[in-house]
C-alpha cells in the first residue's frame, strides 16, 4: 500500500466531500428516525404517552417524568394524548416506527390495547404502564407496572367514612364523582369505596356520574346533583380536582363545603391538601404522582434484559385536616 500513489483531481476531490457529506447527513438522519442520540453515544431512547393535562396531578407526574429522564441520562420522547385513546395508539405505533428502546404510557382506559400491545411486542420493544393498568388477559404484553393501588385508596376513603359515621341512626346520603368512564382509577376506586361502605347499611350512594377528573366536570356534575338531591351529606370525589370544582357548586348552592356536606377526595395535590388545610375538605387519600425515578429505573431494566417486578407500587398514605396542616410546607406538589 505504501509504494501505490494515487492521484485525485481538485473535481474528484469534491465529489468525494460531498459523498463523505451525504453519508453523514443518512447517517444524523437515521438516528434521529430511530429515537438515537445524533451525538452518536448509547442513551437508551423512552417513548411516553401521557393521559393529557386534566389535572393537578398529571402535571405533577408529567413533570416527574421529564425531570427523572433528564437526570437519568434517558432521552424522552413524550406524548400527550389529551385524554384520547385513538391518539395514545397512534403515539405508540409512532414510537414503534421511529424503533425507541422502550415504550411506557399511562393509558386512557382499561381494554382495548390488545393489538397494539402485540405490535410492540412483536417489534422487541419492552413496554410499562405506568399509573393505570390495562385490561388485558395476555400479561406477557407488558412487562411491569408501576402505580398505586386504586382499590385501596377508595377503601381507605369508605373505611374513614364508616367511622366518621358510626353514631349514624339514619341514612347517609352519598353522592360520587366519578373519574374518566372506563379508566382503570375510576373502577377501581369506585369498588373499593363501595365494598368499605358495605359494612354500614345506612351509607348510602344516591347519585355517581362522571367528571372526567376535570374542575370544570367536577362544578357541572356537583350542580345537578344538588339540584336532584335535596339532601346530600357527603361528596367522595374520585380526585381532587373534582373535588375543588365541586366545592364552587356547593358555595353556590348556599351550603358550607366540609360543613353542611362532608367532602372526601383522593390524589392530595397542593391545591387539594389546601383545601383541606382549610376545613372544605374533609380526608384525603394520598396518590403520588411522582413516579420519574422509579420508572426511569424500571426502563433501565428492562432495556438490560433485566427481570422486574411485574408490578410496582407506590407508598402512599392518607391526609386529616390537621395532618394536612403538618404536611403542606413541605409538599413537593
Amino acid at each position: 500500500m505504501v509504494h501505490i500513489r494515487t492521484t485525485i483531481t481538485r473535481r474528484g476531490l469534491g465529489a468525494l466531500l460531498a459523498a463523505g457529506l451525504l453519508a453523514t447527513g443518512l447517517s444524523g438522519c437515521g438516528n434521529s428516525d430511530t429515537g438515537g442520540d445524533a451525538g452518536g453515544d448509547d442513551k437508551i431512547v423512552l417513548g411516553f404517552s401521557q393521559v393529557g393535562a386534566e389535572s393537578g396531578w398529571r402535571t405533577a407526574n408529567t413533570n416527574s417524568i421529564k425531570e427523572a429522564a433528564g437526570t437519568a441520562g434517558i432521552e424522552l420522547k413524550f406524548d400527550d394524548a389529551q385524554q384520547k385513546q385513538e391518539n395514545q395508539i397512534k403515539a405508540i405505533r409512532n414510537f414503534i416506527q421511529q424503533k425507541v428502546d422502550v415504550i411506557a404510557f399511562s393509558p386512557v382506559v382499561e381494554s382495548g390495547w390488545d393489538t397494539v400491545l402485540k405490535e410492540a411486542k412483536d417489534a422487541k420493544i419492552p413496554v410499562i404502564l405506568t399509573d393505570r393498568s390495562v385490561d388485558s388477559a395476555d400479561k406477557t404484553l407488558y412487562k411491569t407496572f408501576i402505580g398505586s393501588d386504586f382499590v385501596k385508596e377508595g377503601r381507605l376513603s369508605g373505611e374513614w367514612l364508616v367511622e366518621q359515621t358510626k353514631s349514624a341512626t339514619g341514612p347517609v346520603n352519598i353522592v360520587e364523582l366519578q373519574g374518566t368512564t372506563g379508566s382503570a382509577p375510576a373502577n377501581d376506586r369506585k369498588k373499593g369505596f363501595a365494598e368499605a361502605i358495605a359494612v354500614n347499611p345506612n351509607l348510602k350512594v344516591v347519585a355517581s356520574q362522571s367528571g372526567d377528573f376535570t374542575r370544570a366536570g367536577g362544578k357541572q356534575v356537583m350542580e345537578q346533583f344538588l339540584k336532584a338531591n335535596p339532601k346530600i351529606d357527603v361528596l367522595f370525589a374520585h380526585n381532587d380536582d373534582m373535588g375543588l370544582g365541586a366545592l364552587e357548586a356547593i358555595t353556590a348552592a348556599g351550603k358550607v363545603p366540609g360543613k353542611d356536606i362532608t367532602i372526601i377526595t383522593i390524589d392530595a395535590v397542593k391545591d387539594g391538601m389546601q383545601a383541606l388545610a382549610d376545613g372544605k375538605f374533609n380526608f384525603i387519600a394520598e396518590c403520588s404522582p411522582l413516579l420519574g425515578p422509579q420508572l426511569m429505573d424500571l426502563v433501565k431494566k428492562v432495556h438490560a434484559g433485566e427481570s422486574v417486578p411485574t408490578r410496582v407500587e407506590t407508598e402512599e398514605t392518607t391526609f386529616t385536616v390537621e395532618q394536612a396542616k403538618a404536611a403542606l410546607p413541605t409538599r413537593k406538589y
